[in-house]
């Protein structure tokens, strides 16, 4: 399993970054989550530890939130492709 303080530690998505990695708790319109995931992306192309945090998400099947620069239908999209690669 993985030690979370390793690599979280260097997460972009610590502090006031964190809020745009998860859907408010009111409604959310289209254009406002495409910019709020947009902004959360971006962080995610720079992180140092974008592949842990993917790897992570899909190891413990996180079902909320953008991690490793994948939304929630986004990484159930890529564990399906590898279930089927490796069948």
């Amino acid at each position: 399993m993985y030690d979370e303080l390793t690599w979280r530690a260097g997460a972009e998505c610590q502090a006031e970054n964190a809020t745009y990695f998860y859907a408010p708790s009111h409604f959310e319109r289209k254009p406002e989550k495409d910019l709020r995931e947009g902004i959360a992306r971006a962080l995610c192309r720079r992180c140092q530890v974008k592949d842990q945090c993917l790897n992570y998400s899909l190891t413990v099947a996180e079902s909320h939130g953008i991690w490793g620069g994948l939304n929630e239908l986004e990484r159930k999209r890529l564990l399906r492709s590898r279930k089927t690669a490796s069948a």
